[in-house]
C-alpha cells in the first residue's frame, strides 16, 4: 500500500530533499469534516494502517507502536489528540510518518489529500481562544481559494504536555 500512496500523491521519502523545494509545501489530510496540513519537510512517508502493538501506561492518544522496517516507532491517533470522536480505521486511514528532532512518530489520520503549495502571504495566525486547548497545536490557517487548511505545529503536536517517549531509545 505504501507504494500506491507514494504514486498517488507524488510523494517520495528522500533524506536529501532540498529545503528550498519544500518551502511552502504542506501535506494535507482530513480529520472528520476539517482539512489539516503538515509542513512537508517533517514528513518521511505515508503508509497504510498496520498492526499497532499496545503499550501500557501511555497517554490515550498514543495507540502503541509499529515495526516499520525493523524500527519501532510510536503511533499517535490525531483524532484522539484533538479529543475528536473515535472512528473505526478503514481503507482510507493512513499513518503519516513524521521526523522531528531525530524522533520518528506515526500520525493516524482519516485520509491523506494532497501536497499543497501555500504561500506565506496566504497563511494567517490561528485564532486565539481561551477555551479550545486544541488550538495550541496550530501554527496557522492556510488559505487555498475559498478553503482554509488548519496548519499544524509538529513540535507542539508531538511534545506539548507529555513527551512521546515510546520508541525513543530506538531512534538513531
Amino acid at each position: 500500500m505504501t507504494d500506491n500512496i507514494r504514486e498517488k500523491y507524488g510523494f517520495e521519502a528522500d533524506a536529501t530533499r532540498d529545503e528550498d523545494t519544500m518551502e511552502n509545501k504542506f501535506l494535507t489530510f482530513h480529520l472528520g469534516q476539517e482539512d489539516y496540513g503538515l509542513e512537508i519537510r517533517h514528513v518521511t512517508e505515508i503508509i497504510g494502517v498496520q498492526k499497532i502493538t499496545d503499550v501500557p501506561d501511555m497517554p490515550d492518544y498514543i495507540k502503541g507502536v509499529i515495526n516499520l522496517r525493523g524500527k519501532v516507532i510510536p503511533v499517535m491517533d490525531v483524532r484522539a489528540r484533538f479529543k475528536l470522536p473515535a472512528r473505526a480505521y478503514d481503507d482510507r486511514t493512513c499513518i503519516i510518518v513524521v521526523q522531528y528532532n531525530g524522533t520518528a512518530v506515526g500520525l493516524v489520520v482519516d485520509e491523506v489529500s494532497e501536497v499543497a503549495n501555500i504561500a506565506r502571504d496566504q497563511i494567517e495566525p490561528p485564532p486565539r481562544t481561551n477555551r479550545g486547548k486544541s488550538s495550541r497545536f496550530f501554527s496557522g490557517m492556510g488559505k487555498m481559494g475559498d478553503e482554509v487548511k488548519i496548519l499544524l505545529d509538529v513540535e507542539r503536536l508531538l511534545y506539548d504536555e507529555e513527551r512521546v517517549t515510546a520508541g525513543s531509545s530506538e531512534q538513531a
